[in-house]
């Protein structure tokens, strides 16, 4: 990658924001070091290690904290000095963030292969972490225990600091010294406990003298009775220090045996926090993954130069290489040409580097072998080098280096020099980029250039779009409409007399104010046509929603439909059984009734029990009902009846008839319509009761009005229980011999519980599954006592 366009492209700038989000020294200073990378299957592997990042930022940030940089620490225990116990403390607290980091990949429950990969590499020294935590504690402090010798020195030490403590507090409160002491404390110079004595009691108190105030009026004086007390703490200060040290040194060892695993960890967690910094970049400028081919054309939708505010910044759209290599921009000055030219640069560089792009979502690049830019005023005092040849110079080098995968950025070309010979000289190098197949972006004025632009094949004209009515750019990037430099509107908005405006107009070749012309009239209808394009774009939109909205209602009404029809079949298919149940029971008691008659008075009986039974379970029709389809009208129609109400186009219930209007419920919604817009559709369904015929000295009327069936399907056990003991006492108290309890397969604890409770029943004889013909395993017949 060429090292030059770094800077003309501003990659510093977007690698300092980047190490913002880093979390370690080590991360930051890999963020600041960064490359992009030229290698296809790099720039694939960097993307899919910043998508996995980004995956789980979205639940929570990895454990970072307390991350030294340890280089130097290292460095110094592989060459034999012994560590302070700060330095330990840092090697402490990394080895804990290495931990950290290894288990919060290990119990990712996200898929995470290539950072669980990284983060398994990790090694954790067991026994180097537990030696330092038993050296120093939570808060960096040395360890009064750290060994068994340190403890007992330590000890010894403490008790031989009381006893002089001790003594010196006797010393101080003894009435014959009170007048000499300057304040009753005891205080330490030079590691000896001492009393602060006045100067002109000196005399009267023996003692060493180790050290007198500012002003000369105190003598920090050892008494003599004190000074072995004093010699022993002394030595036993010394003593731990030497233990202190010997426990240094051993640490240190340790340490440096264990240096080249302990830098290998520190390398993986910068790398890991360099991948999370990318994650967090992306996060920010809330970017998207772009999409790498290797056929080299580039499509963004929307991109954002990154470095400017994305509350400010003009969005706009960039294609290349797919059709044309080369996109010749044109347009007035301060017009965005340049900063659109550097966009596709600076994203070029963040996507080769692993980071997202401020793009909407579908951004598609190629990965460039190299990235060159002529970008800038390069006029060179030092080396006496004009902006023309500042610039000549600059696509000399690039020229020599450029090879077919790369992406050179060529600003204002062929400037400098005479309009004629720079067009043609511009020209010229687009001519050859073309021809060796390098992508090219290039900004110029020159009127040549976009008429060059139009008959070329593989050249596109592109403009930053300029409001001719306000005279102020845009910053949008028009892809196939070349743009008007603009030159006397602009100037004449910046001041200058419109007198002279007007003798340059006439001074301008007339063919170039005609080309002006033109396109300053392409941009209009482009403008128009782009309206156009929202506005259809918008009502496709809301046409698809409403397509959508309709599938929904047809697949409610569908659904609906088919449960009302289950629903009806399910009532019919129960009615049927009622009647033929008991018709059965009402046949047996005949037989037993009449056993001591003939065989034609049974028969005769049976059969005048049936016509009966039948006449019970015919339909009774209105005697003026509607017919299907036909208008309503008076006296045809009944509450709980369903019509069609034509002007609502929907079918609802009829709630109450007024005359000639109904009040009619649909759905949620109770209406007021009049009998002639309906249609009829269907009579109400009504529950047909199974009523017993009744014989003298046979069935009972408490018989007649008591079911012999009860469906206790979708109940809990406890509730199917408390209804078929009352169900059970009514049909014991009727005479009923048998009765079907109606529980469903399902799962088939609610019919193990039934029959469970039948068995321990008192009035239940015994139990059975049901005829297949009544439904088999899904009810059971219960004979009563």
């Amino acid at each position: 990658m060429d090292s030059e366009v770094f800077k003309v492209l501003e990659y510093e700038k977007i690698k300092d924001r980047l190490a913002s989000f880093a979390s370690s020294m080590r991360g930051k200073e890999l963020c600041r070091t960064m490359t992009p990378a030229s290698d296809f299957d790099t720039v694939l592997r960097l993307h899919a290690e910043t998508a996995e990042a980004v995956s789980v930022l979205q639940m929570q940030s990895p454990p970072f904290g307390g991350i030294y940089d340890l280089r130097r620490t290292l460095q110094k225990a592989t060459l034999g000095s012994i560590l302070e116990v700060e330095e330990l403390r840092e090697i402490m607290s990394t080895m804990q963030g290495m931990r950290n980091v290894k288990y919060f990949f290990r119990d990712a429950e996200l898929s995470l292969p290539l950072l669980k990969e990284k983060s398994v590499r990790i090694e954790i020294l067991g026994m180097l972490e537990k030696h330092l935590q038993n050296t120093i504690d939570e808060h960096g402090n040395f360890r009064d225990d750290a060994s068994p010798e340190l403890r007992r020195v330590t000890r010894e030490m403490l008790s031989a600091q009381n006893r002089v403590k001790e003594r010196l507090s006797a010393i101080l409160h003894d009435a014959a010294y009170q007048k000499c002491f300057q304040e009753a404390i005891v205080t330490v110079r030079a590691e000896r406990y001492v009393i602060p004595v006045k100067q002109e009691y000196r005399a009267q108190f023996p003692g060493v003298i180790h050290d007198r105030s500012a002003s000369g009026a105190t003598l920090f004086v050892e008494p003599l009775a004190t000074v072995e007390l004093n010699n022993t703490v002394r030595q036993m200060e010394l003593a731990r220090e030497q233990e202190i040290r010997r426990i240094l040194q051993q640490l240190s060892q340790e340490i440096a045996r264990a240096a080249d695993i302990l830098s290998e960890n520190c390398t993986i967690l910068a790398d890991i926090d360099l991948i999370f910094a990318r994650a967090g970049l992306s996060r920010d400028m809330e970017a998207y993954a772009p999409t790498f081919n290797r056929a080299g054309y580039v499509r963004l939708q929307r991109a954002r130069h990154p470095l400017l505010p994305k509350d400010h910044v003009v969005p706009i759209d960039i294609e290349l290489g797919r059709d044309f290599s080369v996109l010749l921009i044109t347009g007035p000055n301060t017009g965005g040409k340049t900063v659109s030219m550097k966009t596709l640069g600076i994203l070029a560089l963040m996507a080769q580097s692993g980071c997202f792009l401020p793009t909407a979502s579908g951004a598609e690049l190629p990965v460039y072998g190299s990235i060159y830019a002529d970008i800038g005023d390069e006029q060179s005092i030092e080396q006496s080098l004009s902006t023309f040849s500042a610039h000549t110079k600059n696509i000399v080098r690039i020229l020599q280096k450029a090879k077919s995968d790369d992406l050179v950025l060529l600003d204002e070309v062929g400037a400098g020099t005479d309009p004629g010979e720079g067009a043609a000289l511009a020209r010229s190098i687009i001519e050859h980029l073309l021809q060796r197949r390098i992508s090219v972006i290039a900004t110029t004025h020159y009127a040549a250039l976009k008429t060059y632009a139009y008959g070329r094949q593989g050249v596109m004209n592109a403009s930053v779009e300029f409001d001719t009515g306000t005279l102020r750019p845009t910053y949008r990037l028009l892809i196939g409409t070349p743009g008007a430099s603009n030159a006397f509107s602009i100037s004449r908005r910046l001041g200058l007399a419109d007198a002279i405006v007007a003798r340059a107009q006439r001074y301008i070749d007339e063919d170039h104010v005609r080309f002006e012309t033109v396109v300053n009239e392409l941009e209009q209808e482009k403008r128009v046509y782009e309206t156009r394009q929202t506005e259809l774009r918008t009502r496709a939109q809301k046409i698809s929603a409403m397509e959508e909205q309709l599938r929904t209602e047809r697949d409610k009404f569908i659904r609906a439909h088919r449960e009302l029809l289950h629903k009806a079949r399910e009532e019919a298919n129960g009615i049927v059984r009622e009647a033929r149940r008991s018709a059965e029971e009402t046949i047996k008691k005949l037989k037993q009734q009449f056993d001591d008659h003939g065989v034609k008075e049974r028969r005769k009986a049976i059969q005048e029990a049936r016509e009966r039974l039948t006449e019970a379970y015919m339909p009774q029709r209105h005697p003026s009902a509607a017919k299907v389809g036909q208008k309503i009208h008076a006296g045809e129609i009944e509450p709980g009846d369903i019509v069609h109400i034509t002007r609502l186009a929907q079918e609802g219930t009829v709630f109450a008839i007024q005359g000639k209007e109904l009040t009619v419920q649909i759905g949620a919604l109770r209406t007021v319509v009049k009998t002639d817009e309906c249609t009829f559709v269907s009579r109400k369904k009504k529950k047909h009761r199974t009523e017993k015929v009744g014989f003298t000295g046979g069935i009972s009327q408490k018989a007649a009005r008591v079911h012999t069936q009860i469906d206790v399907r979708g109940m809990t056990v406890s509730e199917a229980e408390l209804t078929l003991g009352k169900f059970i006492d009514d049909a014991v108290f009727a005479g009923l011999s048998k009765i079907l309890i109606i529980h469903g397969k399902g799962t088939g604890a609610l019919r193990l519980g039934i029959q469970d409770y039948l068995k321990r029943h008192p009035s239940v004889l015994s139990v059975a599954f049901a005829d297949i013909s009544e439904g088999g395993s899904g009810a059971s017949v219960a004979e009563l006592k």
